[in-house]
């Protein structure tokens, strides 16, 4: 251990009061406390000691050990000295006026005096608030810290800063009272979790950022050793005398820093405040995010935004700003609120820009009504020796995501601006010193989020050590010549295209470590862009390199081989010059001499390919271009040579901005070291762009001054060429939009940029198009046609697609609109120019303002979204695809495409003959053809169903896989195998299959699950026991799965979030079949959710006990589906966690879970329990499934102590919804369990929290809790967990308790005396458990309703003739189908207001499918009867259901026609009035609703067009499984008396199934119960309900 073992005192306040060591806890600090802290030795005094109960356990019997021990040591064992302690939970929360009182009431119940001494065992919470109570008990008695985290070791415990939070902000009630002693125990760090160790070096950073530089930079060195330090087993032993004495160091170093500064100001008095660096920000996002998010995490992000405000007040120079979040990020400390790991575990929760400003006003530093933040001119020095006034715009600006560009300012007549250091040339330069050998001196390198990736990188590749000097305006870069070693963590580059171009190849370099291969990957735009031809060099010289994701783009597995083998290498070079660069770069490490050939056309930016042969001269390599050969070089093997210095160019193309505002304002701008010398193509934009355009240009050999012609007389170009210079178009195009009105300008040659880090083109074209600018798009270019100053203020944000380069070109724009210009995203401009709104603030004097859109940000054009992308149906012949490709055409109003068909079409030929004629391969390459064809020109708005063998070609599964990963859809149709086997050995009009049909199946199975991400998986006719209730239940599964993964209806999640209550019901059933589909819809009565659980499901065929296989699940979900359609929860309950399914089987979860998300259920429980990787990969892959975070306890942790909080925390970051479930060891752990349910909900309203106890003792929790609450039902075998209920035996006892009040619903109407709606809804009432009473009132005035449906008892209404029309003026508001209709048939009271609503159309929908109308597909037509007011909710309803054309017949055709006028056109209804125009028709309707009164005969004329019309022939029914089968046709009967009516009688001698007019008020009935209580109840028992007496 060495030196760290050593006991150091830090002087504070002229005492030596804090001690240092390793083992200081239980071997010095009692004999201390004993010999030197007591103030009266010969006195009995008591030590009281308070630490929380997560420390206890580990530290306190110990202590309590070592304090008898001192006592024996020093002679006096029968000493009356006495040790007494007190537990209180752990956590901020605890950090409260009711705590610190508690604690006082402990000290007076031990009768403690003035003379006790009060010890702090714990970390930051413990030590502030025990001081605060040693301060305050009997006016101030001693305390001793003793500091278990390093952030309380290095902060907290030091300095005598003593405080407890209010509602209204952290620590604002405390006092000053230094403790006795400080005993820093650097053996604490071994057991502190590694998270709790980087948020302590939060304040070591801050310490060294204000104070001292050199502790500053040996943070720097250190970081890396530390993190591998945290990465090992700490527990198991102890550190090595190195790493040991870096600690001690890392301790000791802040402990001085801090005692010295408090020394000098131990009030606070101005000097000390310099120690709330980070804190000011800091502190306010702490106050949101907190507890998930630790206080040094905030206060890194906070170091970040309090020195970027230096930054932008001209303060803190650039290179400063990026050393500090260098070092932040190098410790692992976040450095931006959009850090992934943040938002995960924050639950994205919004820090609104107003909240932080409103926060931070409450701060002890605050003087005068002015915020007082602690600012930075150099690392290691403050601005003031005090915290500095900084007005909120200036605060704003920082914190806010976008920013406002004012024109009003004038901009300065002359500037002189100096852009950062070229990305191109740092990123360049950077990996040549690092290949090569020796120390480099890189001077005005770019400080950006590129550069940091690259440096992040190469320093984990171990390619070279680096070293910050000057203040950060120096990097010392030590390469190591080639010797790399892979890595095992992945490189995350973010979304820096350079770097991972470059780095795919170095990766190559690298020699074997501990891992093989070393992998590369970025965020979801890097995981678009195209590397393949890249990969494609590597692999063919030896490399090998893996897509993991997407073929062609990032993540890609690189193979560590030492370096590729050398010769001759072949580059498609059209796509991007980074390939040839990256390729050259590290060509010289190749095992021989490499040729380099750049093939397929002319190279993208030869400019940029000449810049690297000229920097790899710089480093001692040189590289022949042949002169016998086009665009092909010769490298030699040999190694680099670091230059002692190497100076970075400004960044060429970022110097275009400035310039850019010169030629746009008419003033001048001169960039001083970028000239005609300069190694970039983008230096040319002053003399090739802006000159032609007006501009005066001077231009030497090291610099650049432009001056604009007056504001609005630009010049258009006819015709420019901007491949040299391709990044600097986007400023080209903003200056054209202002060039003289109707000039165009036409740019050409920058095809590349449409794979930037966006669609460049497309970009500049639609955000230009919000100025009124009109841009017309080439494949390689853009015409933009000018307005001078003509252009208009967009209407809303510039969208920038997170791209640096789409900011600072319409930030230059913006200086000439005639309104203020909001630029969304503007910390995007780091990426190159990390202070570009500096410069325009502070060098152009541009008034900007920080500004927080109020809507989510959106590109603003016609961009395709998400869900618009077309499906594709994969799977085998004879499963469905067809028939399927049908449904989802019309539920998605998508035309649909059989490929087979399409083939046939195309090669007029059938796929039979196709097969024979031309053999298996040819047809192969047709079919592969057609679908790239398809899938370029209709990628957006189609079905296609594929041939079922289109996954045997890889070029096919590599299309549907990269069609998937950009956001499609490839749904996998399967059922049966054997069902399909049999269809096939029927069917012929396809080639029979060479092997037998399932071994076909099993070879392309692993294909369909590869190429696909969603699977629907049919149930066959025996379960639903007629082929037409089959059709008609799998268009309806199909449909709510299709609708749901493809974004186009509302997740099931938001409904249920917004009830008061909702419940899932646990199935306990170990097989779902056609047997226990009746027992399941029983029990799912009255629930929202149905949870299936996985781990009680039998498999025949099960490896173990709780652990099904895959297809058996699949199949499973799927009955579910067709039993119920309701969402599904799926479950798989561990062992552990008090299920079956083996705790151990993780691969085996993972499949099952990923499975779960491909068949679209709608929630996924996912336990806490299962390793952090797993729940990671698992969340990131959910689809649009919801996760259901859980964890149970059945050792009776208490829900007041902070047990939980580990566990809520955790599922925060992974979980839509958090499930905890305790179990109750008495009643008081309910209540306790409502606080805790109170805190979580206040903290975090998006996330729901189901919280309940187990057992008989918790029951009263399940009665409270009001989120999906997990329930049972009589009908099921057994309960899923102990205590729990029934939805209606819940909502009884929400009755006793008088949570749930009676109401009284009513039918209005006359005569209703014979109603069946009271016996419906009381009966419904009854069932769910709810309290609420169904009676009728009969009136046919209108005026008897008013008060009535205004009684607080009032619970919802039931309207019928004569009063649909009359009793809308009484209410509030319709919904959009009572608008259409003009009628109302229910009332219902929504959020103050009487709102009317129309579910007779519901009900004919419902009757229609529930007796097997077909599905509206091939142009269906239907038929209604009659004119009256029910006629308009048939047309309604069928319309709904996609009849068209939708036919009238009755008695008087004017009536008819006034009623079919009223609707849209789209609705196609036609009124047919004679026999001769119904006989045209030619097919019969496949369903028809009568609205005329039965209880007279029907007129004669009438009766004539009604037989023509059911006697029309019906269409056959034809599909990829069955063939020749005639399709049901149904009549629905509006009248419910008398029960078989005339018209029925009609229906049924024409062939038609007959519906009687009760089965229409059952439907319609149960869609009101829904709308008043937002259960959907038990159908079977509404149906009994209204049939009762006419059964």
């Amino acid at each position: 251990m060495g030196s760290a073992a050593q006991l150091t005192k830090v002087k504070i306040l002229g005492e030596e009061t804090i001690f240092i060591s390793h083992g200081l806890f239980l071997g010095q600090v009692a004999v201390d406390l004993l010999q030197n802290v007591k103030a009266d030795k010969a006195a009995a005094t008591k030590f009281a000691l308070v630490t929380d109960t997560n420390l206890a356990p580990t530290y306190l019997p110990a202590f309590e050990r070592s304090f008898a021990d001192a006592k024996a040591r020093i002679g006096d064992p029968a000493s009356k000295d006495e040790l007494f302690s007190y537990q209180i939970p752990p956590g901020e929360s605890s950090k409260s006026r009711d705590t610190v009182g508690a604690i006082h009431d402990w000290l007076a119940q031990n009768k403690c005096q003035r003379d006790t001494i009060v010890i702090a065992l714990g970390g930051g919470v413990v030590g502030d608030m025990v001081g605060f109570a040693a301060a305050t008990y009997m006016r101030g008695v001693p305390v001793v810290q003793i500091p278990t985290t390093l952030l309380s070791m290095v902060d907290s415990s030091i300095g005598g800063k003593t405080a407890i939070d209010t509602p209204y902000g952290k620590n604002l009630v405390g006092a000053f009272w230094q403790p006795k002693r400080v005993y820093i125990d650097l053996k604490f760090l071994q057991t502190l979790p590694r998270r709790e160790v980087i948020n302590g070096m939060a304040e070591v950073i801050k310490t060294a950022a204000i104070w001292d530089a050199a502790e500053f930079a040996a943070l720097e060195a250190n970081a890396d050793q530390v993190l591998a330090y945290l990465s090992t087993d700490r527990v198991a032993s102890e550190p090595d005398a190195e790493i040991a004495a870096i600690l001690k160091r890392i301790v000791l170093g802040s402990a001085r820093i801090k005692a010295d500064v408090v020394s000098q100001d131990e009030k606070e008095g101005g000097l000390r405040n310099l120690l709330n660096f980070g804190h000011s920000i800091g502190h306010a996002m702490e106050a949101i995010l907190a507890p998930q998010i630790l206080h040094g995490e905030c206060v890194a992000i906070g170091m970040v935004k309090e020195a970027e405000l230096s930054r932008y007040l001209g303060i803190l120079p650039p290179a400063a700003v990026a050393r500090i979040v260098k070092c932040l990020g190098s410790y692992g400390l976040p450095v931006s609120l959009n850090d992934k790991v943040v938002r995960r575990r924050s639950a994205n929760r919004k820090l609104p820009v107003d909240e932080l400003i409103s926060i931070m006003a409450v701060d002890k530093k605050n003087a005068g009504g002015k915020k007082r933040i602690v600012l930075l001119s150099a690392i290691g020095t403050c601005y003031e020796p005090k915290a500095t006034a900084v007005i909120d715009r200036d605060i704003r600006v920082i914190l806010s995501p976008a920013v406002q560009v004012h024109p009003r300012a004038p901009v300065p007549n002359s500037v002189t601006c100096t852009p950062p250091g070229s990305k191109s040339i740092s990123n360049r330069a950077l990996v040549l010193a690092a290949l090569g050998a020796g120390k480099c001196r890189i001077t005005n390198l770019l400080h950006s989020d590129d550069t940091q990736v690259m440096l992040s990188a190469l320093t984990q590749l171990g390619a070279a050590s680096f070293a910050w000097e000057d203040n950060g305006r120096v990097l010392v870069v030590d390469g190591k010549g080639g010797a790399m070693k892979a890595c095992s963590e992945h490189l995350y580059l973010g979304n820096a295209g350079t770097a991972s171009r470059f780095l795919t190849t170095v990766a190559a370099l690298a020699h074997p470590s501990d891992v093989k291969s070393t992998t590369l990957t970025g965020n979801a735009r890097m995981k678009e862009r195209p590397i393949g031809p890249l990969v494609e060099s590597l692999r063919s010289n030896g490399i090998d390199v893996t897509f993991k994701e997407r073929p062609g783009s990032l993540p890609v597995q690189v193979a560590a081989n030492g370096g590729f083998a050398g010769g001759e290498i072949n580059l498609a070079a059209t796509i991007s010059s980074q390939f040839v660069s990256s390729l050259l770069m590290c060509a010289p490490y190749a095992k021989s001499p490499v040729t380099l050939r750049l093939v397929g056309g002319k190279p993208v930016s030869q400019a940029y390919i000449n810049m690297t042969i000229t920097m790899m001269a710089t480093f001692g390599v040189h590289v022949q271009r042949s002169t016998k050969e086009p665009n092909t070089y010769h490298i030699p093997a040999q190694s680099y040579k670091n230059p002692a210095e190497y100076e970075v160019e400004s960044d060429a193309s970022s110097a275009t901005y400035p310039l850019a505002i010169a030629a746009i304002t008419g003033k001048t701008c001169t960039i001083p070291n970028i000239g005609a010398s300069s190694l970039q193509g983008d230096a040319r934009f002053a003399v090739d762009v802006l000159r032609p355009m007006g501009c005066r240009v001077e231009q030497s050999e090291r610099s650049t001054t432009v001056t604009g012609p007056a504001p609005g007389t630009l010049m258009p170009l006819a015709s420019i060429d901007m491949e040299p210079m391709t990044d600097a178009f986007l400023t080209a195009c903003v200056l054209a939009a202002v060039a003289s009105p109707g000039g165009v300008t036409k740019i050409t040659g920058i095809a590349n940029q449409r794979v930037k880090e966006c669609d460049r083109i497309t970009a500049m074209s639609s955000q230009l198009a919000k100025f009124g600018v009109k841009c017309h798009e080439h494949d390689d270019g853009i015409d933009v046609l000018g307005k001078g100053l003509g252009i208009q203020a967009p209407t809303s944000g510039i969208f920038c697609w997170d791209d640096h380069r789409v900011a600072m070109s319409f930030s230059v724009l913006a200086l000439v609109a005639p309104g203020p210009v909001t630029i969304e995203e503007k910390e995007c401009t780091a990426k190159t120019w990390p202070g570009w709104w500096d410069a325009m603030s502070q060098e152009f004097q541009v008034e900007l303002e920080g500004i927080e859109p109020a809507a989510p940000l959106t590109n603003g054009t016609n961009a395709v979204p998400r869900n618009d992308k077309s499906v594709f149906l994969t799977g085998m012949r004879g499963a469905g695809k067809t028939t399927a490709g049908h449904w989802a055409g019309l539920a998605l109003g998508w035309p649909f495409v059989d490929l087979d068909q399409e083939l046939e079409r195309v090669h007029n030929e059938k796929v039979d003959v196709m097969v024979r004629t031309h053999g298996w391969e040819e047809f192969r390459r047709r079919e592969t053809a057609l679908l790239k064809q398809v899938m370029k020109e209709k990628s957006n708005g189609h079905v296609f169903a594929c041939g079922g063998g289109v996954v045997e070609v890889e070029e096919n599964r590599q299309a549907l896989i990269n069609h998937k990963n950009n956001g499609g859809i490839v749904l996998w149709i399967h059922r049966s195998t054997r069902n399909i086997v049999d269809y096939l050995n029927i069917d012929k009009t396809r080639p029979a299959y060479v092997d037998d049909i399932e071994g076909v199946y099993n070879r392309r199975k692993p294909w369909y699950d590869l190429v696909s991400n969603y699977i629907f998986y049919g149930t066959n006719v025996e379960f639903y026991g007629s082929k037409t209730a089959m059709e008609t239940a799998e268009r309806e599964k199909f449909a709510t799965l299709l609708r749901s993964v493809s974004l186009r209806t509302p997740h099931s999640f938001e409904r249920i979030n917004k009830k008061q209550r909702s419940f899932f019901v646990s199935l306990t059933l170990p097989l779902v079949d056609q047997e226990a589909a009746p027992m399941i819809r029983d029990a799912c009565s009255g629930s929202d959710v149905v949870e299936l659980r996985v781990d009680l499901l039998k498999d025949p065929n099960e490896k173990a006990p709780g652990l099904p296989g895959i297809d058996f699940v699949i199949e499973q979900t799927s009955l579910l589906r067709a039993a119920i359609n309701i969402p599904i929860l799926f479950t798989l309950r561990t062992v552990s966690q008090g299920g079956k399914f083996p705790d151990k089987a993780v691969e085996e979860a993972k499949a099952l879970y990923h499975t779960a998300f491909r068949l679209g259920c709608e929630f996924v429980d996912l336990e806490m329990s299962w390793p952090e990787d797993v729940l990671t990969e698992l969340s990131e892959s959910k689809g649009t499934s919801r996760i259901l975070a859980s964890h149970h306890s059945w050792i009776g942790m208490s829900w007041s102590d902070g047990s939980w909080m580990t566990y809520y925390n955790r599922a925060l970051q992974f979980g839509d919804v958090i499930k905890l479930v305790g179990t109750a060891r008495d009643s008081e752990e309910n209540d306790a369990l409502e606080g805790f349910r109170r805190w979580a909900n206040k903290a975090n309203p998006s996330t729901p929290l189901i919280a309940i106890n187990m057992g008989t003792l918790g029951q009263l929790s399940r009665i409270r809790n009001p989120v999906l609450t997990p329930v049972s039902h009589p009908a099921l075998p057994f309960k899923a967990a102990p205590g729990q209920l029934s939805a209606r035996e819940i909502r009884q006892a929400m009755t006793l308790i008088g949570e749930t009040q009676a109401k009284q619903f009513l039918i209005f109407g006359s005569p209703v005396g014979h109603s069946r709606s009271p016996a419906l809804h009381n009966t419904l009432f009854a069932d769910v458990g709810l309290p609420h009473s169904y009676s009728a009132h009969d009136t046919a005035n209108a005026a008897d309703l008013r008060d009535i449906i205004r009684r607080p008892e009032f619970g919802g209404a039931s309207v019928t003739i004569p009063l649909k029309l009359d009793v809308i003026p009484l209410l509030d508001g319709l919904s959009s189908s009572a608008k259409i209709l003009r009628a109302v048939n229910t009332i219902v009271p929504t959020d103050g207001q009487l709102i009317g609503h129309n579910t007779d159309w519901k009900g004919i929908t419902t009757a229609l499918k529930q007796f097997g109308a077909p599905a509206a597909e091939h142009s269906a037509s239907a038929l209604v009867v009659g004119g009256g007011g029910t006629s308009r909710a048939a047309i309604y309803a069928l319309h709904m259901m996609e009849f068209t054309p939708i036919y009238m017949v009755g008695r008087n055709a004017q009536k008819l026609q006034s009623v079919a006028d009223d609707f849209p056109v789209e609705y196609n209804i036609k009124v047919l009035s004679s026999v001769d125009e119904i006989k045209k028709i030619g097919v019969s309707p496949m369903a028809a609703v009568g609205t005329i009164p039965a209880d007279l005969p029907i007129d004669e004329k009438l009766k004539g067009l009604l037989k023509t019309a059911l006697s029309l022939k019906a269409p056959e029914k034809t599909d990829d499984a069955e063939g020749g089968e005639i399709r049901t046709r149904v009549l629905l009967e509006m009248a419910y008396k008398p029960r078989v009516t005339e018209l029925m009688d009609l229906a049924t001698e024409a062939g038609w199934t007959s519906v009687p007019g009760l089965e229409a008020l059952t439907a319609q009935g149960v869609e009101q119960f829904a709308l008043w209580t937002g259960i959907v109840p038990d159908y079977a028992a509404a149906r009994a309900a209204v049939l009762g007496e006419q059964q």
